[in-house]
């Protein structure tokens, strides 16, 4: 008997069967050669949440028209003759494990700005400038028919590379949603004006790509229920479009947002300020009104609620993205009924600000993400060796299970009396619980392993040569750096770690030193709390700490909760009355008295680097990793530790 009934029915599309109701969503891996083509790295990405039991599993960023269409580098093109190999190979890899092959028709039209930066021609459905100040012209009629046609050649193209399914991308503020869209549309011919005009393109374009697949190859359209923006549509509109291609296509993917407004970014993609299935709402509005299957996406991950989603109608399909990444099993963990093995996404956006900064795709929580190829020829360590573990947050949590499932005896110290390191002061932030869920993760995973967990123990050199291991991780992260500022004593000054065990010594107005990751977000849990916050930064604007798109949501929430941010000043006294500020980097500059009942320090942390150092000596095999090395983040020590476990015994 299976615990998801609901979302483990087959569903029938067109005239193939998919076999349950969880796809991965279109998602850009970027994983590309110097022609645009997938690699070898590209293809396994993919090909895992195949193997994962996903029912459908979509190729994102792949532009029918290269010329007018481009938004940027790293999009598979799917007018170019030469990608026939790598696409039949890609195909192929998601079919054998069971899963349809999809491919995203995306034409970026206004925002084409990789076709702008090869000199061609940018067309909007009106003339205009868009939010960088580009110019792009009106589309004339003879564009707009070879549109049509680039749109049916890339759908043929992608039947003949072995894919069963295309997903048209009509959403987000892309082409086919701007000639949609009332705000954007304000065209005089036929193309334009009624809601019968505006969507003239885009079922012009579903109409053809039928004609180049054939009956039966189903067709899914991703639609933006709402824009959820005054520049956008609203939901009313979105259920006018939904019902104007009901009957047309096979599924209607309802997403929410605009990609290319910063304000809704975090609609589109949700935060960890969202919950889960923050978006069901705008698919369940459109399923009332429409005849055709209907998905959703946005923050899916749970399957409790995702079976009452299906078995309550709300939707025909849920979709994922983040979630596959954080755990690519995730499906079949549901089908054996087993939540709880399930890695939580932290819905940290980390994977897709990596993406964009460093083109590659990387997940804090699971480290085989962007090197999958690697994890599928590993081999089994010959020699299995005694590893001990100093520190057990996360860290030396993945270390340990990591260096257990690979058969090495595993002994983990923390000095504390309980796993999670310093996250764990952050266990009560109602937005953080993604933190917490992963953390009763870990712990459940440590619970049943072999791993020899000894709280309240500190790792010394003379525990070591009582123990005698042959490999030594030392994973005893960081402390608070205190900055060297007059008053910095005194009793109404508190670090952040203190801040987040006992908010209630706070006061009702409190000034936050530093404007990293971690002082805003502190700034946004006590505003939440009731207190009147101030950030104090000595550089001009926040510091993302490298996850720009996690700093969207919490600009976001900055603004929401009225913090006030005092960029550019550095503090120079803390006093009774709150801090004394003067302009960073100027001489002489006027100081100003920033007032706070409490002032909070978070200006980063000091590793650990002496207290690892000491264990050098003491095993023959010494990693050091996370913040003890260098202090930054969850993924650079999940990344550290899994490389660490690769490694022992790989020099014998």
């Amino acid at each position: 008997m299976l615990r998801y009934p609901h979302l483990f029915e087959p569903i029938r599309l067109g005239k193939t069967t998919f076999r349950n109701r969880m796809f991965a969503s279109p998602i850009s891996e970027r994983a590309l050669d110097s022609r645009n083509r997938p690699n070898n790295d590209c293809i396994a990405f993919y090909e895992q949440k195949a193997m994962g039991g996903a029912a459908s599993v979509c190729v994102g960023d792949c532009v029918v028209d290269t010329k007018n269409g481009l938004f940027g580098e790293f999009m598979v093109h799917l007018d170019d003759p030469g990608t026939h190999h790598a696409l039949n190979l890609l195909s192929a890899a998601v079919t054998r494990q069971g899963a349809v092959a999809s491919v995203e028709l995306q034409h970026a039209g206004l925002y084409a700005y990789g076709s702008r930066a090869a000199g061609s021609a940018v067309y909007g459905p009106c003339a205009g400038v868009d939010s960088l100040g580009n110019e792009y012209q009106e589309m004339p009629e003879e564009i707009i028919e070879k549109i049509i046609a680039s749109y049916a050649g890339a759908a043929a193209w992608a039947k003949l590379c072995g894919f069963g399914m295309v997903t048209v991308h009509g959403g987000h503020g892309w082409l086919l949603s701007q000639f949609m869209s009332s705000k954007v549309n304000l065209r005089g011919d036929k193309w334009g004006g009624s809601l019968e005009n505006r969507m003239r393109l885009p079922l012009a374009v579903i109409d053809a790509i039928r004609k180049s697949v054939g009956p039966g190859f189903p067709i899914e359209i991703r639609i933006s229920g709402s824009e959820v923006t005054p520049m956008g549509y609203d939901l009313d509109e979105g259920i006018a479009i939904a019902k104007m291609l009901d009957g047309h296509v096979d599924l209607i993917h309802v997403s929410a947002g605009h990609h290319e407004r910063k304000e809704v970014f975090t609609v589109t993609h949700p935060s960890i300020f969202s919950p889960d299935s923050a978006n069901i709402g705008y698919a369940a509005a459109i399923k009332k009104h429409v005849k055709t299957p209907v998905a959703s996406v946005g923050a899916h991950c749970d399957p409790e609620l995702l079976e009452e989603i299906i078995a309550s109608k709300k939707a025909d399909v849920v979709e994922m993205a983040r979630a596959l990444m954080a755990d690519p099993d995730l499906v079949t963990k549901a089908r054996m009924g087993k939540p709880e093995e399930i890695r939580p996404c932290l819905r940290c956006l980390a994977c897709f600000s990596n993406l964009i900064t460093n083109g590659q795709i990387y997940c804090a929580v699971n480290p085989m993400i962007g090197r999958e190829p690697e994890y599928r020829c590993t081999p089994v360590p010959a020699v299995k060796k005694t590893v001990l573990v100093a520190g057990g947050g996360v860290g030396g949590m993945q270390a340990a299970l990591g260096a257990a499932k690979a058969g090495h005896r595993v002994i983990l110290c923390e000095k504390s009396g309980r796993l999670g390191g310093a996250l764990r002061c952050e266990e009560t932030v109602s937005f953080k619980s993604k933190i917490r869920d992963y953390l009763a993760y870990q712990a459940r995973q440590m619970a049943k392993s072999p791993v020899d967990v000894r709280l309240n123990t500190a790792v010394t050199p003379a525990l070591a040569s009582e123990l005698r291991p042959d490999v030594i991780i030392a994973a005893l992260g960081a402390r608070p750096t205190v900055p060297p500022v007059k008053g910095i004593d005194g009793d109404n000054v508190l670090s952040a770690e203190e801040v987040y065990d006992h908010p209630e010594k706070v006061g009702q107005k409190a000034v936050v030193l530093g404007g990293g990751l971690v002082g805003v977000e502190l700034a946004i849990h006590l505003a939440a709390l009731g207190r009147a916050v101030t950030i104090l930064e000595m550089m001009p604007a926040l510091n993302s700490g490298g996850n720009i798109l996690h700093q969207l949501a919490l600009d976001g929430e900055i603004d929401r909760r009225g913090i006030a941010l005092a960029l550019g000043t550095r503090a120079v006294e803390i006093t009774g009355r709150g801090v004394v500020g003067v302009p960073a980097g100027e001489e002489g500059g006027a100081p100003a008295l920033f007032e706070a009942d409490t002032v909070i320090y978070a200006i980063g942390q000091t590793p650990l680097w002496a207290e690892a150092d000491a264990l050098r000596e003491s095993a023959p095999e010494f990693y050091m990793i996370g913040d003890c090395h260098v202090p930054k983040n969850i993924m650079q020590a999940t990344s550290m530790a899994d490389a660490a476990v690769r490694n022992i015994g790989r020099v014998l």
